[in-house]
């Protein structure tokens, strides 16, 4: 089965799935699609298996991520990405995915995940964008979801 993003102003707003005997390629899939709402809404084919530009089962990633209703149509890089999460984070084409300015969360320490194994706490890293515009060298609170 081929997959279709229906796209208004940059942003996903329908997926719907077509039978490979129409869909034949892209082409045939979006005049399909065109006939079928009597419309001339702009389609583009999206990868069920496609996440983080890595292809699930091994093959050729296609579009970035599989396309979801919100997520962001990036024309100029040719894929599809979740919405922005926060105003400071930029946009990684080479993974199809959003950046913190500060890299990626701190790694748990061997405590840490020693009790989030034992299911005493669950400690993770959460974004705080108002810590980070209140001060760029902070913005990675660890919290116990636990707690919360």
């Amino acid at each position: 089965m081929a997959h279709f993003a229906k796209i208004e102003n940059n942003i996903i707003v329908q997926v719907v799935v077509v039978n490979n005997d129409i869909a034949t390629d892209e082409q045939a899939g979006i005049t399909f699609l065109q006939n079928l709402y009597n419309d001339t809404a702009t389609w583009k084919q999206t990868s069920y298996n496609t996440y983080q530009n890595t292809h699930k089962l091994s093959g050729t990633a296609f579009r970035g991520n599989y396309a979801n209703i919100g997520y962001i149509w990036d024309a100029d890089n040719n894929i599809f990405l979740p919405s922005k999460p926060f105003t400071s984070w930029t946009k990684h084409t080479s993974s199809a995915t959003w950046r913190s300015p500060l890299g990626n969360a701190p790694d748990l320490t061997e405590e840490q995940v020693s009790q989030n194994n034992a299911n005493s706490h669950a400690w993770i890293y959460n974004w705080n964008e108002s810590a980070y515009q209140s001060d760029n060298s902070t913005g990675w609170d660890l919290i116990d979801v636990k707690t919360v």
